[in-house]
């Protein structure tokens, strides 16, 4: 079941009875399982980059090289995402969750245990189930939810991505400084293994719709890319979901070297900046949300945001030393408002066109999201490399921004 779009209702400022029913009927338990496994997978992901000096001084490479982890997840990824809802559907949500938990527990173990190869086949490892998670939880949290919080929910589920960003940088230094980074490897395994064995109850009441007999090969395998090519709406959101997501990475990727080595600021105000940007990420995105269940349609409101990250691109390519670290600052929340809170409307409005494939909808979306986290940036960084400045490969962003805005408007 996937719920028709909510009406617009510009003229509400309390909440109407049935909107008050429909928080007491959120899917609460599902939620916060889907969103934990969000969290520790993501944190697991972002780990080995955080811990990147470290590991690059123990095992004598470059660091780079050891920043290329996160690429190899999402590459591999985009495979997961795609051949992910076969399983989903035959063996259930909870299961093939299970199964995600599992690579993360085997990426932690065989990083910890390797070297660089080591790590090459964490990476692959975790990539193989990473991709699924979005289109399992999607699964199984569209026919618990009430319509007039569906894009809340959908919104809340997605904090997990910048939050297991956040409990990484704030974990794992301390960590490996205490116990080296193969520790805190296997520290992270507490967690993860703990939700693994939580949610085998669950599966017997939120798997109930697994149908053993769906085939797992054929065309079966195509069923997003076939979504990709039969709907024209479907394919102007993937373009939207494509440019947001890598123009999100840009701000993640250059913003303390761009601030560092242009605004002249050190290291540690420049992670402030950063800091700021995902946090307004984080808080963003259920008041997104929200919005777009009681006040704006989701394609109107997701235009709106690919404008105004147009505007915070712009901003961001005319930082100089002369800046007020207020303005800054303003800048970094602002570009973390719109460009990082966009995707828990993106997931919804991808179930949304599903309809009964919404399963199948979510794994492409989610494979076009991990295709411009891949691209985009590689791209940015190309032209900042080429052109020797900042603010013309920026103002693409914002063209490519507004591009996709006018697309899904």
């Amino acid at each position: 079941m996937t719920p028709p779009e909510p009406a617009p209702n510009l003229a509400a400022i309390a909440p109407p009875p049935s909107t008050l029913r429909a928080f007491r009927r959120m899917p609460v338990r599902p939620l916060v399982a889907t969103l934990a496994v969000q969290t520790f997978a993501t944190m697991a992901l972002f780990s080995v980059p955080t811990a990147a000096p470290e590991i690059a001084r123990d095992l004598q490479v470059p660091g780079a090289l050891v920043g290329t982890f996160v690429s190899l997840v999402y590459g591999v990824g985009i495979g997961s995402a795609l051949l992910s809802p076969g399983y989903v559907h035959r063996y259930g949500a909870v299961r093939v969750t299970q199964v995600t938990l599992i690579a993360v527990t085997a990426m932690l173990l065989i990083g910890a245990s390797g070297g660089v190869g080591g790590l090459a086949l964490g990476a692959v490892v975790l990539g193989l189930a990473y991709g699924a998670i979005a289109p399992a939880s999607t699964h199984l949290l569209v026919p618990q939810t009430p319509r007039t919080v569906f894009n809340l929910v959908m919104s809340l589920r997605q904090i997990g991505v910048p939050l297991g960003g956040v409990l990484g940088a704030l974990f794992v230094p301390p960590l490996v400084g205490w116990i080296g980074w193969r520790g805190t490897l296997l520290v992270e395994l507490v967690p993860v293994v703990g939700l693994l064995i939580l949610l085998q109850p669950a599966r017997r009441a939120w798997d109930t719709d697994r149908d053993p007999a769906w085939p797992l090969w054929g065309r079966s395998l195509l069923q997003p890319l076939k979504l990709l090519h039969e709907d024209r709406a479907l394919r102007r959101l993937s373009v939207v979901a494509f440019v947001y997501s890598g123009v999100q990475l840009c701000f993640i990727a250059f913003m303390t070297v761009q601030l560092t080595s242009v605004v002249k600021v050190d290291l540690v105000r420049a992670g402030v900046a950063l800091a700021l940007y995902q946090v307004a990420g984080s808080a963003s995105r259920p008041v997104w949300g929200w919005v777009a269940d009681r006040f704006l349609a989701p394609g109107r409101l997701l235009a709106l945001l690919g404008v105004a990250m147009a505007v915070a691109a712009l901003l961001t390519g005319k930082f100089g030393p002369d800046w007020p670290w207020g303005a800054v600052l303003a800048v970094a929340v602002f570009g973390g408002l719109t460009a990082s809170g966009f995707t828990g409307v993106a997931y919804a409005e991808y179930a949304r066109l599903g309809g009964a494939r919404r399963t199948e909808a979510t794994g492409l979306g989610t494979a076009m999201m991990f295709a411009g986290v891949m691209l985009v940036p590689f791209a940015f960084g190309a032209a900042v490399t080429a052109l020797g400045a900042w603010f013309l490969p920026y103002a693409g962003l914002a063209a490519i921004s507004v591009s996709a805005a006018w697309m899904v408007w």
